[in-house]
């Protein structure tokens, strides 16, 4: 049976967010609504989800002394990393010692913050199909893997990168200087290290969010959501809807993959614990042929669709999931979702058009409070539900376009 304490109590039941941007937010006011204490660290003050929190940290929590010192002052009894960079060697030496349990494991977070960690483990360690790939560390290293082994189109990431940030696809010779610098630019770390992979000629590339959590005789059970449709443009979300129609020998072995991966991420060889949550699989889907791409041991951003076509949304999913309670991954109505873009660099910007993106039939927006805007960073999403996904795409991406932010 599961207990939960009252916020601000000497019994509350305490989660920490590392990391509390649009999605974090969600997770907090998700917690919230469990009523479980929560505390919202981020790298800048004022993130969307340090508004809504119980308390507001801000670290450098790449830094593991920082990490480690704010862990042990504020003494949570989960720590939930929603962005990869962080120190993760420290979460596994505090979950090593048995002074914090980290969602859904401190190998998790170390092994996806980087994609040579996730895709050694999916293509080599568990046999996963994958895209062909080689890593390189310069650009004559690059050049040499793509003439001897990998060809032409091809797409080349850094290994440490946040939503798509550096990735390119190349068509030529002509491309790989070009790709090299927009890596290193795009990349999170100064020594770089990117992924070059095979262009696989698929139809379609979905995210099927999967979810670990306890049954009612205390196992751990595998739920999957319906799989979600997106279109990436650089490597960035733009739109999202769901269901994304599929053969059925295609979803089963796109479920059979998630689990595998799932399942091994899943498990901390240091203390045996189990990780619950919800998990972010992308995939590659071509007739009855699957391939995994990526894996996030979080909610994904392309799930913020689940907002308005779930019973129970991502965020609903993974907070209840980690608190070892039931979950209902049912659709409730088929929908989509668009992304709105700051569209200026400006600091507090204001919002035009709001009303009337809500005067597009079943419409819904959702704008993320960040402070600075950027001409492309997703400030808010706009979401509609319709029998027809097809329709719903279409209203999404008219309410998005009513939304103008504009300089205060």
């Amino acid at each position: 049976m599961t207990t939960l304490g009252t916020p601000l109590s000497p019994h509350a039941t305490k989660v920490m967010l590392l990391g509390s941007g649009e999605l974090g937010k969600e997770v907090l006011i998700a917690l919230q609504r469990l009523g479980v204490e929560t505390i919202a660290v981020d790298r800048y003050e004022n993130a969307p989800g340090q508004q809504v929190a119980h308390h507001a940290r801000t670290i450098v929590m790449s830094d593991p002394a920082q990490l480690k010192a704010l862990i042990e002052a504020e003494t949570p009894h989960l720590v939930v990393p929603e962005i990869e960079a962080i120190a993760t060697g420290m979460l596994e030496e505090l979950e090593a010692a048995g002074t914090v349990r980290v969602i859904p494991t401190a190998r998790a977070a170390r092994l996806t913050m980087d994609r040579e960690g996730i895709r050694r483990l999916a293509g080599e360690t568990l046999g996963l199909p994958t895209s062909p790939y080689v890593f390189a560390d310069s650009l004559e290293e690059l050049q040499a893997a793509i003439d001897s082994k990998i060809g032409y189109p091809c797409v080349v990431k850094p290994v440490m990168s946040s939503s798509g940030k550096g990735q390119s696809k190349l068509d030529g010779p002509a491309d790989v200087k070009p790709a090299w610098d927009h890596a290193m630019a795009g990349g999170r770390v100064a020594r770089g290290r990117v992924i070059v992979e095979g262009f696989i000629d698929f139809d379609y590339e979905i995210t099927l969010l999967t979810v670990r959590a306890l049954g009612a005789n205390g196992e751990v059970e595998t739920h999957f959501c319906e799989p979600i449709g997106h279109v990436q443009v650089s490597g960035d979300y733009v739109e999202s809807w769901q269901p994304h129609a599929m053969h059925p020998a295609a979803l089963k072995r796109a479920q059979e993959i998630a689990k595998t991966v799932t399942d091994d991420l899943g498990t901390a060889p240091a203390n045996g614990s189990v990780g619950l949550g919800l998990f972010g699989v992308e995939l590659f889907v071509k007739g009855e042929q699957v391939w995994f791409s990526e894996v996030s041991p979080r909610p994904h951003d392309t799930g913020m669709v689940t907002m308005i076509t779930q019973w129970q949304n991502e965020f609903e999913l993974h907070a209840r999931a980690i608190l070892g309670l039931p979950v209902n991954t049912a659709l409730k109505s088929p929908g989509a979702s668009a992304v709105i873009y700051g569209g200026v660099d400006a600091q507090g910007i204001v919002f035009e058009g709001v009303d009337e993106a809500l005067r597009v039939p079943n419409s819904d927006v959702r704008l993320f409070g960040k402070p600075e805007s950027f001409v492309k960073r997703r400030v808010g999403v706009a979401l509609v539900f319709d029998a027809d996904v097809q329709q719903a795409r279409q209203q999404a991406k008219v309410a998005a376009s009513k939304v103008k932010p504009r300089v205060a």
